[in-house]
Formats: C-alpha cells, sequence, structure tokens
C-alpha cells in the first residue's frame, strides 16, 4: 500500500516528496517479537501527548501480527481530521522526535532518526485507513493468509530493491487479494 487517494477536503501536495532521497537499505525478516506490541504502545503514548488523548493511533503492518516474521520496523496509522492542515499535526510530532520522510497526497510519513518507527498519517474517510485495519485484522485471524503474506515476503527479500517501496510496491497483488478474501467473508 505506497500510494493513496487523498480524501481531503482542501488542496493537498500534488507530487510526492521523499524527503532525503531514495534510500537503499538493507531489508531482512525477523521472528514475530513479543516486544513489537510494547514499543507500538510506547509510540502511541508519545503521539497522543503530541496530538491529544483523542486521535485514532493504531498498529497496523506486520509486526501488528502475532506469529508473522517481519521487517522489525513498527508500523503506526494516526487518523487526523484533515491532511492538509499539517500545523495541527506535524510540527507536534517533529517535536516529539520524529523526521518527516514522505509528504504526498492524502498521506504524511514521519518516522523515528533510528528509522525503526514509521508513522502513517493519514485523513479520516480515507480508504486506505480501512485498507491497513482490514488487513491487519485478516492477517492476525487466517493462518493460511498469514502464511501466504511471510512466505511472499521471504521470497521477495532474496531479490535486490533500490529502496523500501519498491520491495512495498511488490506486495501489492497479494496484499489485494488477502484483503478481497477479507471482505468477501465479511
Amino acid at each position: 500500500m505506497a500510494h493513496r487517494t487523498p480524501a481531503s477536503r482542501g488542496s493537498d501536495v500534488t507530487a510526492t516528496e521523499l524527503i532525503g532521497g531514495i534510500e537503499k537499505r538493507d531489508l531482512a525478516l525477523a521472528d514475530y517479537d513479543d516486544a513489537w506490541p510494547v514499543r507500538f504502545a510506547e509510540h502511541e503514548l508519545c503521539i497522543r501527548r503530541a496530538l491529544g488523548p483523542s486521535v485514532q493511533v493504531e498498529h497496523i503492518g506486520s509486526t501488528a501480527v502475532p506469529g508473522l516474521a517481519a521487517k522489525p520496523i513498527i508500523d503506526v496509522l494516526v487518523v487526523v481530521d484533515d491532511i492538509t492542515a499539517e500545523e495541527h499535526y506535524l510540527g507536534q510530532l517533529i517535536a516529539a522526535g520524529y523526521e518527516l520522510r514522505v509528504r504526498e497526497p492524502g498521506h504524511r510519513l514521519v518516522r523515528t532518526p533510528a528509522r525503526d518507527v514509521h508513522v502513517h498519517i493519514l485523513q479520516a474517510g480515507d480508504q486506505a485507513v480501512g485498507d491497513y485495519l482490514l488487513l491487519r485484522d485478516r492477517l492476525r485471524s487466517d493462518a493460511a493468509d498469514r502464511e501466504l503474506y511471510e512466505r511472499t515476503k521471504r521470497r521477495l527479500l532474496t531479490q535486490d530493491w533500490p529502496d523500501m517501496n519498491a520491495y512495498a510496491e511488490a506486495k501489492t497483488d497479494v496484499i489485494a487479494a488477502i484483503k478481497d478474501r477479507a471482505r468477501l467473508e465479511r
């Protein structure tokens, strides 16, 4: 789920801004770690302190799925009322220690300086919010799809990727199929 369709009420950025440019990183999977939900909870608290207790904060991605191997990067979803109103969230997250990495239509990404936590900021009503939660919940509840997803990630990690975005894009078809099955079984 690399690119999102904006659901903004105002004007938004029109192109993707990748702060710092493309980064080649070593990508490897780690076995599930019980510390991942604990680390998420620490960042959830930090984000709520910065943005207020009522903000929606969710643990997403593979580290949110018990038993699933993952890149040891905690993915966090934060839902804001208006993605274009950066003055209501971006400065506060930067002051809390996160760095802006991506600014694209309908989506912002901040991360820790250690690059081990990625905070995806989306607007309420954006279909991607539901998609992230649908995928997470499906992988938590369906062993066959969880195994398929892990097998796919392991296969893809045998290849050389110019950056994490290319690797993420290569998983798109499998993710779409998993979400389609989840929608059918609702």
